[in-house]
This record gives structure tokens, C-alpha cells and sequence, in this order.
């Protein structure tokens, strides 16, 4: 049965390591279905969450392959119940006077912030587990999305866990 799983790898940050890793995907034919990357607090790592769709035997498989890379330090499953993992969102929704305060409301309701208020739209910030960004989506889809962009998942371990060399 297919899964939606988030890896977290500890890499080396050095040029080109991006390009190996996402190339592996691609010559294995898997899909990324979000990717983000960022420095460490050990300027010479970098940190890379990388969400993958595919059975136990594909996780499996792509975990093996992504730890045989040489720049690559350490690979885990960030499971949802011993980790955080969070997207953020940017959504412009069309809003108007007879609107905007719905639509506000609705972001207050979601913890979500307004960074953008425009004559005829709103740009809001929303932080949050997919569900809770869907669940979000869902109730300003009537009013009119006019873009968005998402980051993707990104995440740590709970308690004491740490990713380290």
C-alpha cells in the first residue's frame, strides 16, 4: 500500500549534492512530492526533507540508494508521531468589502496571518500539517484562490531525537 513518507537527511554541504540526490530519483523513476533544503547550525551540513509517495519496499529501496551516496551522512523516516512536520503556505485569495472580514475571520480561525491586503485580495500565511493546510484550502475556496505556493514538508524529531553526524 502506498504511503506518503518524509525523509530527513543530514548531507554535506558541498556542490552538486542536490543534483545526485534528485538525479538518483529520477533514474529510478520515483517522484519527489516536496523537497526542501537549508543550512545547518554546522555551516559545512545541510539539512534536506525530501516527501516521497510509494510502498514499504520503494521507501526501502530509496532509503538504501540515498545512503550509498558518498555526500550523504545520515537518512531517516520522520514518522509522524516522533516528529513535527509542517508546510508553510502563501495563499492570495480575491476578497472584496463584503468579503474580507469572512475571510479574515476564517485565517484568525486557523491561526493563519494576513501579510498582504490589497483592494481586491489578500495574501495570507498559513503554517501547518497538510491537513490542516487542506482543511484551510476548503474554506477559502468559495471566495476565489487566486495563487499560491507551498514549501513542502519540512520537520524535526521530538524530545531528545537529533540528527547528527
Amino acid at each position: 500500500m502506498e504511503k506518503k513518507t518524509c525523509l530527513s537527511l543530514l548531507v554535506e554541504n558541498n556542490f552538486g549534492v542536490l543534483s545526485r540526490i534528485s538525479g538518483l530519483f529520477a533514474r529510478r523513476g520515483y517522484n519527489i512530492d516536496s523537497l526542501t533544503v537549508g543550512t545547518t547550525e554546522n555551516a559545512e551540513l545541510s539539512r534536506i526533507t525530501i516527501t516521497v509517495t510509494g510502498d514499504d519496499q520503494i521507501l526501502t529501496q530509496i532509503k538504501k540508494q540515498l545512503n550509498k551516496l558518498i555526500d550523504v551522512i545520515t537518512v531517516i523516516e520522520l514518522k509522524p508521531d516522533e516528529a513535527i512536520i509542517r508546510e508553510l503556505v502563501f495563499i492570495k485569495v480575491k476578497a472584496d468589502d463584503t468579503t474580507r472580514s469572512q475571510i479574515v475571520e476564517i485565517a484568525n480561525m486557523f491561526r493563519a496571518n494576513i501579510v498582504d491586503v490589497a483592494r481586491e485580495s489578500l495574501v495570507i500565511e498559513i503554517t501547518g500539517t497538510r491537513y490542516k493546510i487542506e482543511g484551510f484550502f476548503e474554506m477559502v475556496e468559495p471566495y476565489g484562490i487566486l495563487e499560491f505556493v507551498r514549501s513542502g514538508d519540512t520537520g524535526l524529531q521530538r524530545g531528545g531525537k537529533i540528527l547528527s553526524v
